[in-house]
């Protein structure tokens, strides 16, 4: 009979390795961790498909409770970072921006008379989830503030399911004109020509397409002056990139996952996702997805060879015909950034594209930067060979990567030696 005690323990230890262990490339850093992480999300995910099955809650609601009652927890073990005090002099506001809830941080009292930088920030988490006043985005909003003498908002746009495309662009659009007009620079003292836009996932949409309507918008007598997109999510015609197809099992943001999130922000059925993952939604039977618009996407002709390997481009001869009709935001250059005509990029800011190899949306950064520069726009592009989607966001312990502190130095600087 003692042998029992020992064989459920096996069998348990077996089990949970078995869960947690998923095969990453070798050049990954700290890889176990990035197991345990991706355990988590995904225990997460499927307790929350389960309540909302069950009748209980919204999944993306038990998601949201969830994903706080854990940075609570880090919170509580100590986390310098979370709760400011590496930036004690760092005074932040709750206030709304023409309506829209931002947070803003004003840096140290000090330097009187000069103009300061200023910095407007979306946060990610596929439309559907996150909070810039929370965790690691507050972390590093603090940090942005005290290092770059920046006035830094981070804006609380709407997400789904409360609403979908396109209200989360609308929110960031009336809090960006709210915060480059002449009566609020003043007030923050930031110099006009020191403005930044940025964001990470989601969010780089976000910012890459409030910047493409701000810059085109000559009612605008300030612009933004940088944009800085750390591995945007900017189309969603095809999901059969290299990237895609290279990481689509790799934490923390699997293929399937961002085509959902694709689906939702579009207020499309969730039973369309086999047709986005085979591409039938863009198929060549839809004229409205004309030749020109296809090669703002070719990633056959954007991508350098060594992104492109020994993947096939999927281009359907006959799809769905009714998937374009029943998500007309596809095609609109508020959802999809890298749609917009050279024209429009043209006059868009100086860029800084952030791009992780292990990443479904690396090809998405590395298109836009290359469609950007071929229009005339300065772009510095940072490749990080062994990062992973969300390692902009895994700075603070527990859940610190040495990727994800590289990143978040590396992006500062660069604001810091541009803006």
């Amino acid at each position: 009979m003692r042998l029992l005690p020992v064989i459920f323990t096996v069998s348990l230890t077996l089990s949970v390795a078995y869960y947690v262990y998923i095969p990453l490339p070798d050049d990954i850093q700290e890889p176990w961790k990035l197991m345990m992480l991706d355990a988590g999300f995904r225990t997460t995910m499927n307790l929350a498909s389960l309540m909302d099955w069950l009748g209980f809650d919204h999944y993306i609601s038990s998601i949201r409770q969830s994903t706080e009652g854990f940075e609570g927890m880090v919170k509580g073990m100590g986390s310098s970072e979370t709760d400011g005090a590496v930036m004690p002099g760092v005074k932040i506001s709750d206030i709304t921006f023409n309506g829209v809830p931002v947070r803003v941080y004003e840096p140290p009292a000090g330097g009187e008379g000069h103009l300061r930088r200023g910095v407007m920030y979306f946060h990610g988490g596929g439309w559907a989830l996150g909070s810039g006043k929370k965790g690691s985005y507050d972390t590093i909003n603090r940090m942005m503030s005290d290092e770059l003498n920046a006035v830094v908002v981070s804006v609380e746009y709407r997400l789904y399911p409360e609403v979908h495309f396109p209200v989360p662009y609308l929110d960031c659009l009336a809090a960006a004109k709210h915060f480059l007009s002449k009566e609020v620079l003043t007030r923050y003292a930031i110099d006009p020509e020191r403005v930044a836009v940025s964001g990470d996932s989601a969010g780089g949409n976000l910012a890459a397409a409030v910047s493409q309507e701000i810059s085109t918008d000559d009612t605008m007598s300030v612009k933004f002056s940088v944009q800085a997109l750390i591995y945007p999510v900017l189309q969603a015609l095809d999901f059969n990139t290299p990237s895609y197809l290279q990481n689509e099992y790799i934490p923390i943001l699997y293929r399937t996952v961002m085509v959902r999130f694709w689906l939702q922000y579009l207020g499309a059925d969730l039973s369309l996702l086999p047709q986005l993952m085979a591409n039938n939604h863009s198929s060549l039977q839809h004229s409205n997805i004309t030749p020109e618009l296809r090669a703002r996407v070719d990633w056959t002709v954007l991508l350098h060879p060594k992104y492109k390997k020994n993947y096939k481009h999927v281009v359907v001869g006959k799809g769905s015909k009714g998937t374009v009709k029943e998500m007309p935001g596809v095609l609109d250059v508020r959802s999809s950034p890298l749609l917009a005509g050279p024209e429009v990029l043209a006059k868009c800011p100086r860029a800084y594209i952030l791009t992780c190899e292990h990443d479904v949306l690396r090809d998405d950064g590395l298109m836009y930067a290359r469609r950007l520069q071929e229009a005339g726009v300065t772009v510095n592009s940072h490749h990080y060979e062994n990062g992973f989607h969300g390692c902009f966001s895994f700075i603070v312990w527990p859940l610190d990567f040495d990727v994800g502190r590289r990143s978040v130095r590396g992006y500062i600087d660069w604001l810091k030696n541009n803006l």
